[in-house]
């Protein structure tokens, strides 16, 4: 049976963010810097992300039921809101602990063999995040570039800490390395509130513009084809890796209804052949082109957000 990449790269992603927590934690200890210690307390909130990432996947992969008859890759969003939460509380206590480092001071010590440590683990984190990413992409699972960009976003804070505290070691200015902590911190809140208002969209079905154009521009092209005569009443929302669209076609009034629905399947294939890599879901009606004209203005009430003028 062959693996899903998705779930073998959540596994994988789950698995080293335990070892992220250790080595830096480890890190910490030999070097008490407040910036690797900052770091730290990000792969804490990762750790819990990632688990909870790993669950909303295996959720989103259900089939749909009669109790979710659109089936159940909505948890994505809350799974992605959720992550940008714990990254937004992680940033408070990074900015509280670069804060007291500031006023406080910092007594700090084996650095040369902390920033090396630091130096692997953040090595390792920019592979993860990348690959994350990618498979993310090409199976337009949402869990998973959320994961791969919170990856990302701890490899620059492992980053940020590395410099704080090599300027440390090379100038002997004590309070660089809080101010490093402080850069992270921001860093961190900034990438939070990103996956915030990523969910946010996905839960108030804010249509993507890029996907609305595939979409417009392919009907246009089955107009312009001739395989039906016109388009209107488009909608259409994504639910993680799922795609569904709404749409009244229009055929010719003289058509048979066989004729009519073997241009409307063709029509719907060509759809379909735009969105390779998603499960796309198609709900059309068809009507006759005389019916829009007796209805110039279109059905009482009727909207059409998608299409152009």
């Amino acid at each position: 049976m062959r693996t899903d990449p998705r779930k073998l790269a959540i596994s994988v992603s789950l698995g080293l963010s335990a070892v992220m927590l250790v080595g830096k934690l480890t890190a910490w200890l030999l070097t008490h810097s407040a910036a690797i210690l900052a770091d730290a307390a990000e792969s804490v909130v990762h750790g819990a992300a990632t688990g909870l990432a790993a669950y909303s996947l295996w959720y989103a992969a259900r089939p749909a039921d009669s109790g979710h008859p659109y089936g159940h890759g909505r948890i994505a969003y809350f799974s992605a809101g959720f992550e940008g939460v714990l990254v937004l509380a992680a940033s408070l206590t990074v900015l509280y602990a670069a804060g007291r480092g500031l006023i406080y001071g910092t007594h700090l010590q084996r650095l040369e063999l902390g920033l090396l440590l630091a130096g692997g683990l953040a090595l390792v984190n920019l592979a993860l995040g990348i690959a994350l990413v990618r498979i993310g992409r090409r199976h337009n699972a949402l869990i998973l570039i959320a994961n791969g960009k919170h990856v990302l976003s701890d490899v620059w804070t492992t980053v940020a800490a590395i410099v704080g505290v090599g300027l440390v070691a090379l100038t002997g200015v004590s309070w660089l390395d809080p101010l490093a902590g402080l850069v992270i911190g921001g860093y961190i809140m900034f990438s939070g509130l990103t996956l915030i208002r990523r969910a946010y969209s996905g839960l108030m079905d804010r249509v993507d513009p890029e996907l609305a154009r595939r979409l417009i521009d392919g009907l246009n092209a089955t107009v312009s084809s001739g395989l039906i005569a016109d388009y209107h009443e488009l909608r259409c929302r994504q639910v993680n890796d799922e795609l569904w669209v709404d749409v009244h076609l229009l055929v010719p009034g003289e058509a048979t209804m066989h004729d009519a629905h073997a241009r409307v399947t063709r029509a719907e294939q060509a759809l379909r052949a735009l969105f390779p890599n998603d499960r796309l879901h198609i709900t059309s009606h068809i009507e006759p082109t005389d019916h829009v004209r007796a209805h110039p203005g279109g059905h009482p009430g009727s909207t059409d957000p998608l299409k152009p003028e």
